[in-house]
């Protein structure tokens, strides 16, 4: 790594931008935009939804220039778009690149709407340090996650993150761009662990906002965010994962964050729904996405492949996507057979 270490970030919303500026206190930053029409804005003003821009950004629109200059790359960016951006970029990164992504999602081989739960191979489900190794040259990947509400890194709130890797090289370099007096970076060596403690999290969240939305406190948001916590664990270990990432910073961290700001768009979009609105509706409304309703399409599938125990899981996509009304799920899922507390330590 030379001595000045320029990073490259792709994907300009709230969290590219979050990550931009926390990048930027530390060294300079390529951000890419696409749009002619918000690289101007921001340069003009200085500012990208609701963050101002930390000097040491340079906003382009050159993936050769950005990957050039950079030495490490971050892609915050949709996962349904994800794969694509990384085949546009691949052709000029480097092996020596270190990446590291920032996106909360899964990236399926196959059309999640039209396929039947039977014929699903887990193997065509990615997480983004899968389809990064399948399109690239990039041998040193990782990922970051936490609790890292865009709006409130804006405001310089402190807070903490993740960086996965299976290299300790990827570690060591994430923490010394990244880390500064606001933001912590913990290390963890189970990437794929991290990565699904990131997804999984969001239908809870979404779960969560419904709550909210039809009037339930914080008793109720507590009993889903743990038997949450057992789903999320079930689901991950039927991927591969191993439990313990669910279980810090990355996974019950980054779920009571999520679950209790409305400042989460996935918690907006729950409460929203909760409210009367459409999903189409609250969807078209929203300037960014919400991974959270294509997490859940997506482990609806995994679930129904494997058989797997997701009651809070199977009822929240009944609301959303079959017209269940709020109040009837809550009803099912509190009469729903319940066993031992914390019986997820013991898978």
């Amino acid at each position: 790594m030379s001595k000045e270490k320029i990073v490259g970030v792709i994907g300009a919303g709230s969290f590219g931008t979050a990550v931009s500026n926390l990048l930027a206190e530390n060294t300079k930053v390529y951000l890419y935009e696409r749009n002619p029409e918000v690289r101007e804005r921001m340069a003009r003003d200085g500012v990208n939804r609701n963050h101002v821009m930390h000097p040491n950004i340079t906003v382009t629109d050159s993936f050769e220039e950005m990957a050039e200059k950079s030495c490490m790359l971050f892609p915050v960016v949709p996962s349904a778009s994800f794969k694509q951006m990384i085949i546009d970029l691949s052709p000029y990164l480097r092996p020596d690149h270190l990446m590291i992504h920032a996106t909360k999602g899964l990236h399926c081989e196959f059309d999640i709407d039209t396929i039947d739960a039977k014929d699903v191979n887990l193997k065509n489900i990615k997480t983004m340090s899968e389809i990064i190794q399948q399109e690239t040259a990039i041998v040193r990947i990782g990922c970051i996650a936490g609790p890292n509400l865009a709006a409130e890194l804006a405001e310089h709130q402190p807070a903490g993150t993740v960086i996965a890797s299976r290299f300790d090289e990827v570690i060591r370099e994430g923490k010394s761009v990244l880390q500064s007096d606001r933001f912590q970076v913990f290390g963890n060596k189970d990437l794929l662990g991290i990565e699904l403690a990131g997804v999984l999290k969001n239908y809870i969240a979404l779960a969560s906002g419904a709550l909210s939305g039809v009037g339930y406190g914080e008793n109720t948001r507590a009993l889903l965010i743990t038997r949450g916590m057992g789903e999320m664990i079930r689901i991950g270990k039927a991927l591969g994962a191993d439990k313990r990432a669910f279980l810090g910073i990355a996974g019950i961290g980054d779920l009571i964050a999520t679950c209790a700001s409305p400042k989460s768009r996935n918690y907006t979009v729950g409460y929203r729904i909760a409210k009367g609105e459409s999903l189409e509706e609250v969807l078209a409304s929203m300037s960014e996405v919400a991974e959270g309703v294509r997490t859940l399409k997506i482990c609806k599938l995994i679930v129904d492949h494997i058989g797997a125990n997701a009651p809070l899981l199977q009822v929240l996509y009944s609301v959303f996507f079959e017209g269940l009304k709020m109040d009837k799920a809550i009803t099912y899922l509190m009469r729903y057979p319940v066993g031992q507390d914390a019986e997820y330590l013991d898978l």
